[in-house]
């Protein structure tokens, strides 16, 4: 083998011992690697010199998320009171409610909030009368729903005359008077297609023997009224006399396919943000 030969094998020889040795160092290579922290990112100035980012800062609560948490805080503030009551159910009947006011169709002397939830059957008391001023529940009691709207659920709703059932959505209430019923209370409903029929109707609010605990021991349900939101005859007149004059009455079922503009929660928002705390 002549000296060039020799020469080229050895480099061979080289170039393997030198790929083995790494191969055995890229292990320690790796996890010293891996062990070095990562610097932060690198932004560039105005003034073209390296500075790292400062950290972000936390972004600030939306006004919805705000909304949300003075509801929480005013619901909570209802105590036992509100026992039955749902939070969601609550939370639509106070955006109803703050759109009204901050429209203007309110009374600014009360500060009171009717809510019926036909998602409670007839057996349950499924109607709360809510002195928002002063975080308390003045009334929780029986109500009745329309003959045409169920048995013991009320699962059916109409703004037609001469129909017979309940009818869903924010009312105003008005005046007192002596009708067929004796002391009723006029309710004019603000939801079109929904309940603004209810003056012609002669949807308002009375009291009837046929909602009471013995009615339910006696036929399983209470009795049912024409479209009325009928109230027990040891109540109905303590709360005619507490909610007349233009308070906020909601009328909720789920799934019965009802809207409403009242519920738009930006209107909501400004009429919480302006009114202050105790129009929550």
């Amino acid at each position: 083998m002549d000296k060039h030969q020799i020469s080229v094998v050895q480099r061979q020889r080289g170039q393997r011992r030198t790929k083995r040795a790494f191969r055995r160092a890229l292990p320690f290579v790796a996890a010293l690697f891996l062990a070095t922290p990562i610097a932060a990112p690198v932004s560039q100035s105005l003034a073209g010199s390296a500075h790292f980012a400062p950290p972000r800062a936390a972004a600030a609560p939306t006004k919805a998320l705000l909304f949300n948490a003075k509801l929480h805080e005013s619901y909570d503030a209802l105590g036992p009171g509100a026992q039955g009551l749902r939070f969601d159910v609550f939370e639509k009947a106070m955006t109803g409610y703050l759109n009204l006011k901050q429209t203007n169709r309110l009374a600014t002397d009360k500060q009171l909030l009717t809510v019926v939830d036909f998602d409670l059957p007839s057996t349950e008391k499924r109607l709360w009368v809510v002195d928002l001023a002063s975080h308390q529940v003045l009334f929780h009691t029986l109500v009745a729903h329309g003959h045409n709207s169920g048995e013991n659920q009320a699962t059916a709703f109409s703004n037609t005359d001469a129909s017979n059932m309940s009818s869903l959505g924010f009312y105003v209430t008005g005046r007192e008077y002596q009708g067929k019923h004796g002391h009723s209370l006029r309710l004019a409903g603000l939801d079109e297609g929904f309940n603004t029929n209810a003056a012609a109707r002669a949807v308002v609010m009375h009291g009837a023997d046929y909602v009471s605990e013995e009615f339910i021991k006696a036929n399983g349900r209470l009795g049912r009224s024409l479209g009325c939101p009928a109230l027990p005859m040891d109540q109905y007149a303590q709360i005619i006399a507490a909610v007349n004059g233009g308070t906020c009455l909601f009328i909720h079922k789920s799934d019965a396919g009802y809207s409403s503009k009242f519920l738009d929660q930006h209107v909501a928002v400004q009429a919480l943000t302006t009114a202050g705390p105790s129009a929550s």
